[in-house]
């Protein structure tokens, strides 16, 4: 069982201390309340450039070069990610470069220079970015179907936000969007797994405390009603990208539904053993790809179908995947595969809770997402005691008949009509 200690600094920034036994490594993870959902409209795509302009140095580490350096010297692994929950900065270290490795993560993220002629550079990186986006058919549809699932909300629109916006970020809007979004009660510092070099108070304190204190943000905009479209952007191709949102009536503060509906995505497209991939793939041959994946954002969660394949055969995998997700609406699963699914996704989870960076990066999802405990074994245990009617349950709150479409390839919107 992990040992967990959780503080409030004096800048309002939760300090999580989660002790692992069994491993050398120590991952240091900053996240904060300020992914793409947090945006005003003319901001889209502000969030992940800024998480980009950190990285250029700040006041220690003044150069990108300093802290690419510094955190290689320590044989670190250093990267960031922006979603439309959360902004994180995270480093994975040898136990015994733990307070460096904090001293680096802080300095930087904590107190960034935001230069200008560095931001006119990387504003140049992003844009291509963007354009690499653009030239994959399978970011396009996944950009298209939670344009399809939430329209125009911020939940809708891209995390890299689209060129022409790049072009007019000014440094001091970033600043301002920073000094918005960035508090340290919407945010949360997570040390994770061999904690035996870090030091206890002030000087661990001192370091986190580089971050400033702020006001909590408004909230952010609540999800739309469900109001799904079928978008289609056409490529003359013989491959296609089929994507499906649906939104079941599952309510998102309850921990148990949440896991519930883990297992139902699991059995339905999570595995190779699971009703998609048996069929789709395996019997029909009608792809290479295909899966089903849940998510839970604070208000709202998604169920999302995905398949890669020959474009002459997405109308067939398109009835086919939606006739199944009706067969378990009205029938529901069979028993032994909610158990082989409740094993399968508990035994990924603990698979997974073997590196200290997916604990690290669950436990900030937990506590900033949602408010709640952020002790791994609690989440296996979720998994394990998942019912059989509780899936079932689930299986009855997804409408099959409501669901929003998205496909890259050559094909058009009446295609995919009821």
């Amino acid at each position: 069982m992990p040992s967990i200690r959780t503080e409030i600094l004096a800048n309002g920034l939760p300090l999580h201390r989660m002790a692992l036994e069994g491993t050398r490594a120590t991952t240091i993870l900053v996240a904060f309340d300020a992914g793409a959902r947090t945006e005003r409209p003319e901001e889209n795509g502000m969030a992940h450039f800024l998480e980009h302009l950190v990285f250029k140095g700040g006041e220690k580490y003044d150069d990108y070069r300093k802290v690419n350096e510094t955190a290689e010297r320590m044989g670190g692994s250093l990267n960031a990610y922006t979603s439309h929950d959360l902004v994180a900065f995270h480093i994975t270290v040898r136990a015994e470069a733990t307070m460096e490795a904090l001293d680096l993560l802080t300095d930087f993220v904590g107190r960034p220079l935001l230069d200008q002629e560095e931001l006119d550079k990387e504003r140049g990186v992003v844009i291509q970015e963007i354009a690499r986006y653009a030239d994959q058919p399978s970011a396009v549809a996944e950009e298209l179907i939670d344009k399809a699932a939430f329209g125009d909300h911020p939940l809708g629109r891209t995390v890299l936000g689209p060129e022409e916006h790049l072009k007019t970020f000014s440094r001091d809007g970033i600043i301002a969007f920073r000094e918005r979004q960035w508090a340290g009660s919407r945010g949360g510092a997570f040390i994770v797994g061999n904690v035996s070099h870090l030091e206890d108070g002030a000087a661990t304190n001192e370091l986190l405390e580089r971050f400033p204190t702020l006001d909590a943000p408004g909230p952010f905009e609540p999800a739309p009603a469900f109001t799904p479209q079928v978008l289609v952007t056409e490529r003359d191709s013989n491959q296609s990208h089929l994507r499906m949102i649906y939104r079941p009536d599952v309510d998102v503060t309850d921990v148990k539904q949440r896991a519930a509906l883990t297992i139902y995505s699991t059995l339905l497209g999570g595995s190779m053993g699971s009703r998609l991939f048996d069929e789709i793939r395996e019997q029909r041959g009608l792809c290479y790809s295909v899966y089903s994946v849940d998510h839970a954002f604070a208000d709202v969660p998604i169920l999302q179908l995905g398949a890669g394949l020959e474009s002459g055969k997405c109308a067939e995998a398109f009835t086919r995947m939606k006739e199944i997700v009706a067969e378990l609406h009205a029938d529901g699963p069979r028993e032994e595969e909610v158990e082989r699914a409740r094993a399968y996704a508990a035994g990924r989870r603990v698979l997974a809770f073997e590196n200290t960076n997916a604990v690290a990066r669950t436990a900030a999802n937990q506590a900033i997402v949602f408010g709640e405990d952020i002790d791994p074994d609690q989440i296996v245990e979720r998994f394990d005691a998942v019912t059989f009617d509780a899936v079932a349950d689930i299986a009855r709150r997804v409408d099959p008949t409501t669901l929003a479409i998205a496909c890259v390839g050559p094909h058009s919107a009446d295609e995919f009509a009821a």
